[in-house]
This record gives structure tokens, C-alpha cells and sequence, in this order.
């Protein structure tokens, strides 16, 4: 190979692979680079992330308000982050023509409301900088060569020399997947799911879908606890607070093949006490109307419905004559209830996975392996992962960008 003209080839075609790519291309004019993807599609997750409107980033106002959005990885991120966050971000986007724009829960999306038009501009980039972009790649294994350099096996049987590799890989669902990386010394973290959605076969709750409100989400025997909008689905819930809680929990509940008990509050203001002290104002305040047309805590009235029906209570009741004892049975359903949870489902195709390469064997200044030169990482195949709100873009976009500037500065 030409001492001349280095190579860095990049394996995956995300949006850490992509940033990786264009960013190395775009420093170092003469540095050749290639981009494998192992699929027929590029930037999957970028183009169903938020609904098809990608999350981008989220609108945070210091590194260490982002780093507690970490589940695993936090003080990893706080490193890459003090080289490349959300204003850098925002600006590298801006600068090309994509705008950003920040909503109440912090989330940014482009001002199109449309995936393609990230897509279009990191595909704009990679031709701009010859960015050589080789789909249905998928690499084997690694192997060192004398010169310090690899060389890459693809299925099929190609081979193909590099100075410099940066795997993107993606997250694994299963750890086997992970075996040409260990094969490069590397220690891998097992897998686990990480944002998913609660299942609740059978419940009567799931006659509610569509629904969403704010509420309170507590597991049943342990600390993990979120409070958000939540999402009554036809299998069970989903929403932010039941995404948060499966990130935080990732380990936790796959320890408990997915089969516990998830507890409701959905007066995110009371609890069993304060409910129980407003109670008897409420009472006198609404003795004359029927409990059913009288709903004073904002809920939706589906749900107000539902929960007067699941403690028993007549529709034609008035306040005033509702018996103690169901009285006492809706206090409970409105801060306590209880839902069991069999299983889980993806939350809709952005599946996202805690585990990977363990982060000790790399240095969050440049993404390089600390235990063989010219191999870097970026994105999920590190065990780095946030919780739902454009925390993983922005960890993808930091990794790729940080090891794109650190392999030109070889």
C-alpha cells in the first residue's frame, strides 16, 4: 500500500460511522477513507429515529446535566463531551444547512421535522470529501499487520489493508455477535436490551390505548422509578417515563426475564397521604355531582372512567354517597396501582442495546483501543447508552467526530 496516501476504513454506516467518516475525510483531504456497511441501508436509525423526525440531539444546558442521562457510560461521555457537545452539534448542522429547533422536553429536531433531511446531508458530506461508501460489507474479522496497520476480512473472503480502522458497528442483541472484536483483545460487556416497552398480556388497561398521560412509574421491589408521560398501548405501556425506566433498569429487569410488577401513580402530585388528606374537601366540595361527570384531578376521562369502574363505583354515583370502602379502593388505584409486566417489545424499530466494548480498554480523548494501536470505536458498540431523548445520537455524533479528529492527528 502507498506510504503516501493512508487509508482509515470505517465499518458501519450509522450515524456514528457516517460522523466518523465525513469529519476524517473533511480534516485530512489527503487521507483515503471507506465506509462499509453490512446491510443494504444506510443510516437506518436515523431515518425512523423520532418518529422519522430524528431526535438530533437534546437541548442541554451544561455536560453534566447530559451525563446523568447516561445509564452506563457517564463518566466516559463527560470525557468525550468536553470535545465536542450539543453547541458543536448544533453549529456542524447549522453550518450545513440543517437547522435545529429545541421543544419543551429538550428533544431537537431539524426545523423540517424530517429524518431525510439529516440523511441528505450526511450523504451530501461523504460525496463532497469521496467518502467511498461499499454496502452489503460485512467485516469478519481483524488482523494486525507488521507495519502496525490491518487488514480487514469481509464475507465472501476480500481482504482489504488499512492504516487505520474505526468500527461503528452498532449494538449486539446477542453477545456471540461480538466475537471478531474480541478476537482484537478487547473484553466485551454482554448485551441487554435497553429501551423497550412494557408488556401486560391481558390487562384491562390496554382497552385504554392511544391514551397518554403524566404519571409516576415505580418497580415493585426495587429503586428504579420515572416520572413522565406514559403511554397506554395494546399490549401494555410505552412513553417516555416506561422508556426511562427500561434503560435504567436494563439490567435489573432482564435479571428478571422481564416479569415483575410496575406501579402507577397517576396523580404524580399526591401520594397515598395527601390524597387521603384532600380527600374529604374534594368530597364536600363535589357531594352533589356525580362522581363519574366529576372529575377534579385533570385526568383524561377515559381514564377517570376506567379507574372508577376498576374500584367498583356506579356511574349514577354522587360523591357525597360513594361507600368508604370504594372510596378507599380509587385512592388506591389513583397513586398505587398495580400492573404485572410478562415481557417486553421493542420500541418501535429503535432498538437500542446496553453493553459492548468495555470501556476501560479506551481512551475517551481520541476513541482509541488502549490496548492496540489504529483501532478506534464510536457509537453503541462501546457499552455506553442513554435514555430516550437524543442522548445516543449525541454520543454518537462525540465518538465519531472525536476519533475522526484524533486518527488525522496521527
Amino acid at each position: 500500500m502507498s506510504s503516501i496516501r493512508k487509508r482509515l476504513v470505517v465499518a458501519g454506516g450509522g450515524a456514528a460511522g457516517f460522523f466518523c467518516a465525513v469529519n476524517a475525510a473533511r480534516l485530512s483531504p489527503q487521507l483515503e477513507v471507506v465506509l462499509l456497511e453490512k446491510t443494504g441501508k444506510l443510516l437506518s436509525k436515523v431515518k425512523v429515529s423520532g418518529g422519522g423526525r430524528c431526535n438530533v440531539t437534546h437541548n442541554a444546558p451544561d455536560i453534566t446535566y447530559m451525563t446523568k442521562r447516561y445509564p452506563r457510560g457517564q463518566h466516559f461521555v463527560k470525557k468525550s463531551f468536553s470535545r465536542f457537545f450539543v453547541p458543536d452539534t448544533i453549529a456542524w448542522f447549522a453550518d450545513r444547512g440543517v437547522k435545529l429547533k429545541a421543544e419543551a422536553d429538550g428533544r431537537m429536531f431539524p426545523v423540517t421535522d424530517d429524518s431525510q433531511t439529516v440523511i441528505d446531508c450526511l450523504l451530501h458530506e461523504a460525496d463532497r470529501y469521496r467518502v467511498r461508501v461499499e454496502m452489503s460489507q460485512e467485516v469478519t474479522s481483524l488482523e494486525k499487520t507488521a507495519g502496525g496497520g490491518w487488514i480487514l476480512h469481509l464475507q465472501g473472503g476480500r481482504k482489504l489493508e488499512t492504516d487505520y480502522v474505526c468500527i461503528a458497528a452498532g449494538g449486539y442483541a446477542q453477545a456471540g455477535k461480538f466475537n471478531w472484536l474480541e478476537q482484537t483483545g478487547h473484553t466485551i460487556v454482554p448485551p441487554a436490551p435497553s429501551l423497550f416497552t412494557f408488556n401486560m398480556p391481558g390487562n384491562p388497561i390496554t382497552s385504554l390505548m392511544g391514551l397518554a398521560t403524566e404519571a409516576h412509574v415505580k418497580i415493585a421491589g426495587s429503586k428504579l422509578q420515572e416520572k413522565g408521560p406514559l403511554l397506554i398501548t395494546h399490549w401494555g405501556m410505552s412513553g417516555p417515563a416506561i422508556l426511562r425506566l427500561s434503560a435504567w433498569g436494563a439490567r435489573e429487569l432482564q435479571a428478571l426475564q422481564y416479569t415483575f410488577t410496575a406501579i402507577v401513580n397517576w396523580l404524580p402530585d399526591y401520594n397515598e397521604n395527601t390524597l387521603r388528606e384532600a380527600w374529604p374537601s374534594l368530597r364536600l366540595e363535589y357531594g352533589k355531582q356525580k362522581i363519574h361527570h366529576k372529575n377534579p384531578f385533570g385526568l383524561p376521562q377515559r381514564l377517570w372512567h376506567f379507574l372508577l369502574q376498576q374500584a367498583g363505583i356506579h356511574e349514577e354515583n354522587r360523591w357525597a354517597d360513594v361507600p368508604a370502602k370504594d372510596q378507599n379502593k380509587l385512592m388506591k388505584l389513583l397513586v398505587s396501582m398495580d400492573f404485572p409486566v410478562k415481557g417486553k417489545t421493542t420500541f418501535k424499530e429503535e432498538f437500542v442495546t446496553c453493553g459492548g466494548i468495555t470501556l476501560s480498554e479506551i481512551d475517551p480523548a481520541t476513541m482509541e483501543s488502549r490496548l492496540v494501536p489504529n483501532l478506534f470505536f464510536a457509537g453503541e458498540v462501546m457499552d455506553v447508552d442513554g435514555i430516550t431523548g437524543g442522548f445516543n445520537f449525541q454520543h454518537a455524533w462525540t465518538s465519531g467526530f472525536v476519533a475522526a479528529t484524533a486518527i488525522v492527528g496521527k
